[in-house]
């Protein structure tokens, strides 16, 4: 593969020697190892890798139990994992079926064979996903497919639309590099907002640029949206510099030397619902949480605003 520097993968072993037999095969890639299935876990969360490898026995539990994990969080189900076998393993037989690992390496590892399945596995999932290079959340592809999907099943379910106002005065005045830091706050500030609440069937996805969407239940959209605004303007100042963050705006000069000044950022978020399949196509609710947007922008802080014709 190309510029292998871009790709970040995860360890989970407490075997030495697979690691040195890992990096010795891609050594430009960025390697983070763990020992342990539990201490891996949410640094997979906070930072999800180009490619999981988990070891099929692990010190704590095991690593079908890891991917299980992994991959109950809908969010997360796109990152791809392979799991570490042995040939005793691979004798008694793996039941692929129960186990959501989406390829396998028999130890001990062979250098040509391994490198071959790695770069294998990153070519199928870059062709099978459009995630988001910065987020790795589900891009636009998936983000229909996933809503009209919703529709024709006739599924109830709250669609959000979320994007950050003054976003641009930001990357204009702080560079791009701190813009995208600001995305991947965001991204994590809407995922880690919806893990809160246990066991919600949930999706979340990057449009692109500062937009996002998610999809919840209707009984918890509207404390989703409160608290994914409490938990992004109680983050988003620490993003300034000290002399912006304490006037709470930014001033700065256009090219015509006009003084300018910007609030800080804020999202809106706009809510649709589907119920008694109000919803018949995915264009129409695109359409419905545009003109929300539009409304919750009006707002120069953070705001949401939900689709009275079709909210409970």
């Amino acid at each position: 593969m190309a510029i292998l520097e871009r790709y970040h993968f995860f360890l989970v072993s407490d075997d030495p020697e697979k690691y040195q037999v890992l990096k010795e095969i891609m050594p430009e890639a960025e390697w983070s190892v763990f020992e342990r299935g539990a201490g891996a876990i949410e640094h997979i969360f906070n930072d999800p890798p180009d490619i999981l490898l988990v070891d099929n026995d692990l010190p704590d539990f095991g690593g079908k139990e890891l991917i299980r994990i992994l991959k109950s969080e809908n969010v997360y189900r796109q990152v791809p994992v392979i799991l570490c076998i042995s040939e005793e393993d691979l004798a008694q037989g793996i039941d692929f079926s129960t186990t959501e690992a989406d390829d396998f390496l028999v130890a001990p590892l062979s250098r040509v064979r391994t490198k071959a399945r790695l770069n294998l596995v990153l070519a199928r999932s870059a062709r099978a996903l459009d995630a988001n290079p910065l987020t790795k959340l589900p891009g636009n592809t998936s983000i229909i497919h996933k809503i009209q999907d919703l529709i024709d099943k006739k599924d109830e379910f709250a669609l959000a639309y979320a994007d950050l106002d003054h976003f641009k005065s930001f990357n204009d005045k702080y560079g791009f590099s701190r813009g995208d830091e600001v995305l991947m706050m965001t991204s994590r500030v809407i995922v880690n907002t919806i893990r809160a609440f246990g066991g919600v069937d949930s999706f979340v996805g990057h449009i692109g640029g500062d937009d996002f969407v998610f999809i919840v239940p209707v009984d918890v959209a509207e404390q989703i949206c409160r608290m994914l605004i409490k938990s992004f303007d109680g983050i988003v100042p620490n993003f300034y510099d000290r002399e912006d963050r304490e006037r709470e705006r930014i001033i700065s000069v256009d090219r015509k030397g006009n003084t300018q000044t910007f609030p800080l950022m804020a999202i809106s978020v706009a809510v649709v619902f589907n119920q008694d399949g109000s919803l018949t196509h995915y264009g129409e609710a695109s359409q419905r949480a545009m003109n929300l947007k539009k409304v919750a922008k009006k707002d120069p802080k953070s705001s949401y605003v939900l689709d009275r014709r079709s909210s409970p």
